[in-house]
């Protein structure tokens, strides 16, 4: 193909003669106010016979004008100029000075210079500012296409497919379906199958929404169009909804083809919630897409593929068949899916013969695809600073640390007695872990104070995916998060601040258990949850009500306590049966700051551990 490369235009011409026009007037002026002569300068150089020639410029019709005077002896013959208010007074002056004057008229302004000149100066004004905005647009003048849709069109061949996805085999297998209909829609035509017009690709953050979207294109070959949700949006109301049509209209230009929205829910959320009423910009954007997906007319070959989190406040009528026939749960990866992931981003990256990516994959339990990219990423960053070319499993370790606690700040400065509260503090914590048989083992447990305001940490490491919560481990977890409150009181018959967080967790725990799980003997089957986090879009915004009364929120609250109560006596006798474990850790995250899951583990040697989680279910 050739290149054709732009030269300077009329515009850019057009630009040169203002601006030529513009110093040319400029200097004119200065050099007019620089000859310009007082009236006592006029009188000395005519009563001392200084004057060489003068001549008086005189207007048609009114007595005004000037004196243009030369002096003697001047070899530049550069003129002075006074500038008068009657001429007659000025020549009855010099012919009582009996000085040499010629009188003539001001010449006549030519029609060029007064109509055309001043014309041409005012549109090249125009062209130059179209001129400028166009250049910072880019393409076009922002007025101009301001409702033209800025989806990016991809075509060609395409570096990401299905070879790059990993730990989605099920979500792969669905897609692969619509790829193969763009391939061959005879075969499913013959049957009488349609193809799905959308996919809604919905899950978690970081789970491979937008990735797969990609390998899809890549995989059908097909011009694959690309916009996010927030770009239909504007502050003016219509705008919106002209860049779908736009879009539209340039996807069935280049049918069969895809169209991907990305975070669709900004623009695709329930209807009558917002603020606006029928007129807001977002339902006006949200209305034309649902016609255009399916409404009286034919978008043939057109699959449209969204990708959100929040599936929950998405408009109905969006998500019903015939707009979008086919919802892609994308989950958080297995054991196995991790451990597929984990490879695929380990390519390019050098592994020393110490790490075992299958290890990680079981510690990692809950970790997204984007997780484990970043740990990955984390971990070759540590083995760069330390000039290695490869990557070790301690290297690994410390990026977990990072990217689930936070980096650690070893230079800050902490007096003992914080050290040594931190210490039974988090050693609380682990005893529980290791004892209670649902939520451990533990992974390390640290004094050292993490970026994200922790003045240490207990990571337990989860040996296997958990689908759901179990009552039993819910009430354990309970238990573990009030270890360190307890190691506190036990031991300095004080306590502090630091468990604020453990107590909030804690009592979100029993608060889900009683009023969204049923997990309460004394209030039943009943769900009490009032389904807050609606609010925000609008719903029940002013007027917030409770599906029950004062006596059972009364009762819930009662419930809580319970639930908290009983965990936490439970806590302490655990704990003060292993006071001296707890003595011992404590000692050792002082003298090391961090220890790992088998030097803690040493601690419980020759030591037998009972079961004390008593009366678990009768909570």
């Amino acid at each position: 193909m050739e290149n054709r490369r732009k030269g300077p235009g009329g515009v850019t011409f057009l630009m040169l003669i203002v601006i030529l026009f513009g110093v040319l007037w400029f200097t004119n002026q200065m050099e007019q106010q620089e000859k310009q002569l007082t009236y006592k300068e006029f009188y000395d150089i005519v009563e001392n016979q200084q004057a060489d020639t003068i001549v008086v410029v005189q207007n048609r019709d009114i007595p005004t004008g000037r004196v243009e005077i030369t002096r003697k002896g001047d070899e530049s013959g550069e003129e002075g100029i006074l500038v008068v208010s009657d001429v007659n007074d000025i020549c009855d002056y010099l012919k009582e000075q009996q000085a040499e004057y010629r009188l003539v008229d001001v010449p006549a302004e030519s029609w060029l210079m007064t109509t055309i000149f001043p014309v041409i100066v005012m549109l090249a004004g125009v062209l130059l500012l179209f001129y400028l905005m166009n250049r910072q647009n880019g393409s076009g003048s922002k007025a101009m296409n301001f409702g033209k849709s800025r989806a990016k069109l991809h075509t060609g061949e395409r570096k990401v497919t299905f070879a790059n996805v990993a730990g989605l085999q099920e979500e792969k297998e669905e897609l692969e379906e619509i790829v193969d209909f763009l391939k061959a829609p005879k075969k499913y035509i013959q049957v009488g199958a349609r193809i799905p017009k959308g996919v809604l690709l919905v899950g978690p953050p970081g789970t491979g929404k937008t990735l797969l979207a990609k390998a899809v294109a890549g995989e059908a070959g097909v011009p694959f169009f690309t916009i996010s949700g927030s770009d239909f949006v504007e502050m003016f109301v219509g705008v919106g909804a002209s860049r779908v049509r736009d879009l539209f209209e340039d996807a069935k230009k280049n049918a069969p083809c895809i169209i991907f929205i990305d975070e669709i829910d900004a623009v695709a959320r329930r209807r009558g919630t917002g603020m606006g009423g029928g007129h807001d910009e977002r339902e006006q954007t949200l209305n034309q897409l649902l016609v255009e997906m399916d409404g009286f007319g034919v978008n043939e070959g057109i699959i449209v593929m969204s990708a959100t989190n929040r599936v929950d406040i998405l408009d109905p009528a969006i998500l019903r068949p015939g707009r979008f026939d086919r919802k892609v749960a994308v989950g958080r990866p297995d054991v196995q899916g991790r451990e597929e992931i984990l490879r695929v981003h380990a390519k390019g990256k050098p592994l020393g013969d110490d790490v075992d990516l299958k290890q990680i994959a079981q510690t990692t339990a809950g970790f997204t695809g984007a997780d484990l990219e970043n740990l990955l990423n984390e971990a070759a960053i540590l083995a760069a600073k330390e000039n290695r070319v490869y990557i070790r499993q301690s290297d690994i370790r410390h990026a977990f640390v990072k990217v689930g606690i936070g980096a650690e700040k070893k230079s800050k400065v902490i007096s003992e007695k914080e050290k040594r509260i931190t210490a039974y503090h988090e050693a609380g914590h682990a005893i529980l872990f290791h004892v209670l048989p649902d939520v451990g083992p533990v992974y390390s447990v640290s004094i050292i104070p993490t970026g994200m305001g922790a003045a240490g940490y207990t990571m337990p490491l989860p040996e296997q995916d958990e689908m759901f919560n179990t009552r039993g481990k819910m009430l354990q977890d309970i238990t573990v998060a009030l270890g360190g409150r307890i190691a506190e009181e036990l031991v300095f018959g004080d306590i502090t601040t630091g468990a604020s967080q453990d107590i909030k967790q804690a009592t979100g725990i029993a608060r889900s258990m009683v009023t969204k799980f049923g997990m309460s003997e004394k209030l039943g089957l009943i769900n009490y949850d009032n389904d807050s986090d609606e609010v925000f879009i609008g719903r029940d915004l002013v007027h917030a009500q409770r599906g029950y009364g004062e006596e059972v929120a009364g009762a819930i609250d009662q419930e809580i306590k319970r639930i908290i109560d009983e965990c936490y006596q439970r806590a302490k006798r655990i704990i003060c049966k292993y006071d001296k474990v707890l003595a011992e850790c404590a000692q050792l995250l002082l003298e090391k700051e961090k220890i790992t899951r088998e030097e803690f583990e040493a601690l419980f040697d020759g030591l037998e551990i009972s079961e004390i989680v008593d009366n678990a279910e009768t909570v």
